[in-house]
């Protein structure tokens, strides 16, 4: 199963590939045929063969392995379609899946917009006993809240050159200061959702300036908060990034879904300091951070190849 080309596979064989049907498919090799499938889900001018490949990707939130399903759910929200929510909305309200898992899936909720989840999002914002899942349905519930409202038209946003579908937009205040940024950022009285956009505005700032700034949020009490400015780094690129993000991921206290957004970010950024640091994750106690490591190792090669683009990882 594992011979299989991935960029030229039928659907069903992309399917095989994710579900590991033979038994023996690597896992980054998993990952490429989800990404495969997910630009199928997104682009396909068919409705039948888009809805095919989102029920194929749901297919692997049966799988044993917490970051391919998490990875699923973000896929999920990526792209962008209704069909995905009542696959997203089973995962939130299983108590088989891990935190993680059931973070992201309610992330992708809040994506794609699914004004009948709120109603679900409101509960877990209020009842769950983990707090990544209550922070995840407060930024979800406000995310749709503002995807209907007026505030799209009306503040204005450049065109993001970011492609992915964030927990929050940036703070529409084009000229923005670094430092006012960074003191919304980590200003623990302000709304979460607040407190993401200015995360969002520095991105789109994308400075040395602005990159350090945003490292200033590593030192949150919020592990979800955290591992979002961990993903922001690794679609920077920035190389002034990698220390901040190699003390995190070499940071036993930190929580597992910070220390695997690291390695993934540091696979993005590719640069040579970046490689021995991930092999040596390769053994890590661990098992998110382990395979978040050979994830990211691919990343590296792929990055330091002659291909065009590597999918972006959550």
């Amino acid at each position: 199963m594992s011979e299989i080309n991935i960029d030229t596979a039928t659907l069903e064989q992309l399917r095989d590939v994710l579900v590991n049907k033979s038994g023996d498919v690597p896992l980054a090799n998993r990952f490429r045929a989800l990404f495969n499938l997910k630009n199928i889900g997104a682009e396909s001018e068919s409705a039948e063969e888009a809805n095919k490949a989102i029920d194929y990707i749901a297919e692997s939130f049966q799988d044993d392995s917490e970051l391919l399903k998490h990875e699923v759910a973000y896929v999920l929200g990526q792209i962008n379609k209704l069909y995905a929510a009542p696959h997203l909305r089973k995962v939130l309200a299983s108590d088989a899946q891990q935190i993680m898992v059931r973070h992201e899936a309610a992330e992708a909720l809040g994506a794609i917009g699914d004004e009948e989840s709120l109603d679900m999002l409101e509960s877990y914002f209020k009842n769950d006993p983990s707090i990544e899942i209550r922070q995840t349905c407060e930024l979800a519930i406000e995310r749709i809240k503002w995807e209907h409202s007026e505030k799209p038209k009306t503040e204005n946003l450049k065109e993001s050159m970011y492609t992915s579908i964030d927990p929050a937009p940036p703070l529409a205040e084009q000229n923005a200061k670094v430092e006012k940024m960074k003191d919304i950022l980590n200003d623990q009285e302000k709304p979460l959702f607040e407190r993401y956009r200015a995360m969002f505005r520095l991105r789109e700032l994308g400075t040395d300036e602005a990159c350090l700034a945003l490292a200033s949020g590593f030192e949150d009490p919020s592990a979800l908060f955290k591992h979002e400015i961990a993903y922001v780094f690794g679609q920077l690129c920035n190389p002034v990034t990698v220390p901040s993000l190699v003390k995190v991921l070499k940071d036993e206290s930190q929580a597992a879904m910070v220390r695997h957004e690291a390695a993934e970010a540091l696979g993005s950024i590719a640069t040579d300091e970046c490689l021995p640091v991930l092999k040596s994750f390769l053994n890590d106690k661990d098992q998110v951070v382990r395979d978040s490591a050979v994830v990211a190792l691919d990343m590296y090669e792929y990055e330091n190849s002659n291909e065009m683009e590597y999918a972006t990882i959550k």
